[in-house]
């Protein structure tokens, strides 16, 4: 298990388009990933999941991924959230 803390920089936070990638791109690998905030843990690969994390701009949330690719989704995930999810 990998897990690591990101911080949110696009500046919509994890709204519907951004949330949509997020779970698209985490679709592709086998691994389980979630997602951690506050008290809320959330399947990755679920869109309704990650949008109601409400997680904004510059909340740092928890990524935790487990399974044989686990180290690409990972950096995927991290270029993902670190490009802003391609917005701005």
């Amino acid at each position: 298990m990998i897990h690591h803390q990101i911080t949110i920089q696009n500046k919509l936070g994890l709204h519907a388009r951004a949330a949509a990638k997020l779970v698209d791109l985490a679709k592709r690998y086998g691994s389980r990933i979630e997602l951690v905030f506050g008290d809320r843990v959330v399947d990755c690969k679920s869109i309704m999941g990650v949008i109601t994390l409400g997680a904004q701009k510059d909340n740092v949330v928890d990524v935790m991924v487990t399974g044989d690719d686990e180290e690409q989704a990972m950096s995927a995930i991290n270029h993902l959230i670190d490009g802003k999810f391609g917005e701005e």
